[in-house]
């Protein structure tokens, strides 16, 4: 009877011991889950110049800390999953040859957690008509420097005369 208690008690420990060193293995398991859920937006200079690899920082309805942070990838996509309803800001802060630029987006989320809207800042809502706008400021400023270069030459040249006829004899 001896012998069969300790073979129990020696199978026991074996299978114990067994145990305790598979858990840690089980613990450093990932586990995941493929959703089709989130927002992405796409942030670019120009349609073919993604702002690639910059940071960014993505702030819930009244967080003062980032709810997440990261860069975006080689495309200049940022994917974020709300977990509640309001305004949400992501900011971008990308780099390129003519230094820093930043980007403030604004996303509201419905109460389904699926974008409601957002906000385009006024220059990127009407970015020909601000351009437009900016050529025909252009060309009527060199139009009216012209101008005043002209009549400054112009009154130059009478000064001139005024000078000269007053030495005359």
């Amino acid at each position: 009877m001896g012998y069969e208690v300790r073979t129990i008690v020696f199978i026991l420990a074996v299978t114990v011991f067994t145990a305790g060193l598979c858990g840690p293995a089980f613990s450093h398991s990932v586990y995941y889950h493929v959703e089709n859920k989130g927002i992405s937006l796409r942030v670019f200079y120009a349609e073919e110049d993604p702002v690639n690899y910059s940071s960014y920082e993505i702030f819930g309805p009244g967080d003062k800390i980032p709810h997440q942070k990261g860069r975006t990838d080689r495309n200049g996509f940022v994917s974020f999953l709300p977990d509640r309803q309001g305004e949400w800001v992501i900011n971008v802060y990308g780099e390129s040859e003519h230094g820093m630029h930043g980007a403030r987006i604004v996303v509201n989320v419905n109460e389904n957690l699926f974008m409601e809207s957002f906000k385009k800042p006024l220059v990127a809502k009407y970015t020909k008509a601000f351009v437009g706008i900016s050529f025909l400021l252009a060309f009527f400023g060199a139009w009216a420097l012209l101008k005043a270069r002209k009549r400054d030459s112009t009154n130059e040249g009478r000064k001139s005369d005024v000078k000269n006829q007053g030495h005359q004899p």
